[in-house]
């Protein structure tokens, strides 16, 4: 498929490339504007601090994120992921799940296409969402926070990342055993660990996977 004398690939990593810097721009823009605007310079050595504290596990977990990501996601979803964020929340079981109905894999044109469309779907659903509960926040707020609904709501993405994983654990039983002890014996052990680090703790178990599947296909068990 070419687009402009480019193929659908070159076109995705031409946009994507466009967006990505186009959006970090716009993220060092806003707290350039803020002090530029209310005269708030930063103390620098204290923000230096706080950044040699956090940079490296932000830049760690990005990189593994950029090879985790993209086999599962294809180059497109993996861009407009990136851009739109949430995706081990969002994009990553609406991409999987659409896929799999399609009967695709990422590393298909076809994969690529359908898992693009499905994140950018996700994405406007979101936001939609998102501007519905903003503009009726004091209507629904009481709802959300009820008693009786708060114990639905907490089961929410536990039930989603539930049904995808009972889909993926029958294709192949003997490979999902090795990752699921590893999730329960970090989770139930490591008590810093908590819904907050999900998005750390996935790309850390696809790569665990990754590994343990070539040792068992080495050794034939696959």
């Amino acid at each position: 498929m070419k687009k402009n004398n480019l193929t659908y690939l070159e076109s995705v990593h031409r946009d994507g490339k466009i967006w990505g810097i186009a959006l970090c721009l716009i993220i060092f823009a806003f707290p350039v504007a803020i002090s530029i605007v209310f005269g708030a310079v930063p103390e620098w050595e204290a923000l230096a601090k706080g950044m040699f504290a956090t940079v490296p596990m932000y830049w760690a977990v990005g990189i593994v994120e950029i090879f985790t990501y993209i086999p599962m996601l294809g180059a497109g979803g993996t861009y407009l992921s990136f851009v739109t964020g949430n995706i081990s929340n969002l994009k990553l079981p609406c991409a999987v799940d659409a896929m799999e109905r399609a009967g695709v894999k990422a590393n298909d044109e076809e994969g690529e296409i359908i898992s693009t469309i499905s994140i950018a779907v996700s994405s406007i659903v979101t936001t939609i969402i998102i501007l519905i509960g903003v503009v009726l926040i004091g209507v629904i707020a009481p709802v959300i926070n009820h008693p009786v609904l708060t114990p639905a709501f907490d089961m929410i993405l536990p039930a989603l990342f539930g049904g995808l994983a009972v889909v993926f654990i029958a294709k192949n039983p003997k490979l999902s055993i090795a990752p699921i002890i590893l999730m329960l014996i970090l989770f139930i052990f490591v008590p810093a660990l908590n819904a907050g680090t999900v998005g750390i703790m996935v790309p850390v178990g696809v790569l665990f996977t990754v590994a343990v599947a070539r040792i068992m296909y080495k050794r034939g068990m696959l």
